[in-house]
C-alpha cells in the first residue's frame, strides 16, 4: 500500500491504441501509475479525478485541438507538466508548443531511451542512465574534489564555481545560416552534472557539447553522436560559457539557427529564462604551461597560463578589412553582452558562390551576416570598428567551452579558425590528462 501511495501518476491522452498500450507498459515498468484516454474531451475531468503529475497529449487528435488543449490544461493547472507528443511534428511545432507552456516535445515513433528520459526531467527526477548519474554524483562531490589539473605550485589554486542552469525552457526561432532550413531552439534546464547536451525534437540520441563529439569544423563547429549532427554550436555556446550555464538540453533540428548573425539574441534568451545556481559545484580548468598550436598557412593560436580568461585576437586582410586586434578579458556576461556578443558573422562576395557548391552559406541573407566586396562592407554598418576580429573572439569562446568546464588562462590568436581552436584545445587537453 505504501508503494502505490508512492507511485506518480501519469496521464496518457492518444487516440492510437496501440500507441497507448505500449506506452502504458514502459512507464508502468518503470514503476509509475499510468491513466489513459482516447477521448480528449475528458481530460480536464481526468486530471482534477486523478491528479497526474505529467500529461503526454497527443498534438492531433479528431476531437480537440492539441494546442488548444494544452493552453486550457496549463490555464487550469498550471503546475501540471504537459509533454506534447506527434507523429507531424517538427522543430517549429515543438516551439510553438513550448510558447504555450509545454514542458517538452517529443515525436512519434516514440523512442524508448528518449520517452524516458523526457518523464524523467518533467517529474524532476535525474537522467536515467547510469553514466550520467554517476556524474551527477561526481559533480555533487566536487566541493571536496581537489582540481582535476596540474600546475606549478606559484599557480593560483583552481576555483570551484556553482554549477547553473536555467529557471525555465526558453524558446527562439531562426534560419541555419549554412543549411538555409528554417529551424528552432528549445533550452531546458537539466540536473547538476549533466553538462550542455544536444538532441533532436524525437530525443532518443543527445550529443554532449565536449571536444569528443567534434565532428566537422569548416566554416562552424559541428557535433555527432551515433547519427546525429548538429553544426553551428559555437555562438549559442558561447553565451553560455559567458553566463556561466553548466547544465542544458538543446533541442535543436540539425543547425543552430544564425539569428542576426550576432550572439544577442541568445544572451536575451538566457536572461528571458533566468540563471539558477544549483546544488553542486566544479572545478575550473587552470592552464598550467604555454601550448601552442601553428597551422601551414602562418596561423597560430596560443595560451599560457594568467590570473583571468582571456582572448587577444589578431587580424591581417586586405581591405576593406584590413588590420584589426583585440583584447577581451573576461569579467562575467555582462562585459561579454557589450563587447562581444553584438559581433556579427562575416563573409565575402568573392566565397559566395563556393561556399554555396559545398552546400554551406545557403542561409546567407542580407540581414544576418556582414557581406563584404573587394572594396566596401556591402550591406550594414559595422557595430564596432574591429567588428571582425571581436566576431573570431565570440568563435573562440564557444570553441574552448568543449572542454565541458570553465578555464583560465590567456589565449592569442592570429587568423585563426575553428580548425585551428580544435587542435589547441587537443594540446590542452593531452598535455594536462583532463
Amino acid at each position: 500500500m505504501q508503494e502505490l501511495l508512492l507511485q506518480k501518476t501519469i496521464l496518457v491522452v492518444d487516440d492510437e491504441d496501440d500507441v497507448r498500450e505500449s506506452v502504458r507498459e514502459v512507464l508502468s515498468d518503470e514503476g509509475y501509475r499510468v491513466i489513459d484516454t482516447a477521448d480528449g474531451t475528458r481530460v480536464l475531468d481526468m486530471i482534477r479525478a486523478e491528479r497526474p503529475e505529467l500529461v503526454l497529449l497527443d498534438i492531433w487528435m479528431p476531437q480537440v485541438d492539441g494546442i488548444g488543449l494544452l493552453k486550457e490544461i496549463k490555464s487550469q493547472e498550471p503546475d501540471i507538466n504537459v509533454v506534447m507528443v506527434s507523429g507531424h511534428g517538427n522543430i517549429h511545432t515543438a516551439v510553438t508548443a513550448t510558447k504555450f507552456g509545454a514542458f517538452d516535445f517529443i515525436e512519434k515513433p516514440v523512442s524508448l531511451d528518449g520517452l524516458l528520459t523526457t518523464v524523467q526531467r518533467a517529474l524532476g527526477e535525474l537522467p536515467g542512465s547510469a553514466a550520467q548519474e554517476k556524474a551527477a554524483k561526481g559533480a555533487r562531490k566536487a566541493k571536496t574534489a581537489k582540481p582535476m589539473v596540474s600546475r606549478p605550485q606559484s599557480d593560483a589554486a583552481a576555483q570551484t564555481i556553482k554549477q547553473k542552469t536555467l529557471k525555465k525552457s526558453v524558446v527562439l526561432s531562426g534560419q541555419g545560416l549554412h543549411s538555409g532550413v528554417k529551424t528552432g531552439l528549445i533550452l531546458h534546464p537539466l540536473p547538476p552534472g549533466s553538462g550542455i547536451q544536444f538532441t533532436g525534437i524525437s530525443a532518443d540520441v543527445t550529443v554532449p557539447a565536449h571536444l569528443d563529439y567534434v565532428g566537422s569544423t569548416g566554416y562552424a563547429t559541428t557535433l555527432r553522436s551515433k547519427g546525429f549532427a548538429v553544426g553551428t554550436v559555437e555562438h549559442l555556446l558561447a553565451v553560455l560559457h559567458s553566463y556561466g550555464i553548466t547544465n542544458l538540453l538543446v533541442k535543436v533540428q540539425g543547425e543552430v539557427p544564425i539569428m542576426d548573425g550576432s550572439a544577442l539574441e541568445f544572451c536575451q534568451a538566457i536572461e528571458e529564462a533566468g540563471i539558477e545556481e544549483e546544488d553542486a559545484e566544479l572545478a575550473e580548468i587552470v592552464i598550467d604551461k604555454p601550448y601552442q598550436f601553428d597551422a601551414k598557412g602562418g596561423e597560430s593560436i596560443s595560451i599560457e597560463p594568467a590570473d583571468e580568461f582571456s582572448v587577444r585576437y589578431v587580424m591581417r586582410y586586405p581591405a576593406p578589412v584590413g588590420e584589426q586586434e583585440y583584447t577581451y578579458h573576461h569579467q562575467g556576461a555582462q562585459s561579454f553582452k557589450s563587447e562581444i556578443a553584438p559581433a556579427r558573422t562575416f563573409g565575402f562576395l568573392r566565397d559566395i558562390a563556393k561556399l554555396q557548391n559545398m552546400g554551406l552559406a545557403n542561409g546567407g541573407r542580407l540581414s544576418n551576416f556582414i557581406l563584404i566586396d573587394d572594396e566596401k562592407i556591402v550591406n550594414t554598418e559595422l557595430r564596432f570598428a574591429d567588428e571582425f576580429a571581436r566576431h573570431k573572439i565570440l568563435d573562440v569562446l564557444g570553441d574552448f567551452y568543449l572542454l565541458g568546464r570553465p578555464l583560465r588562462g590567456a589565449i592569442t590568436a592570429r587568423m585563426t579558425g575553428h580548425s585551428d581552436n580544435i587542435a589547441l584545445l587537443r594540446l590542452i587537453r593531452e598535455g594536462m590528462k583532463l
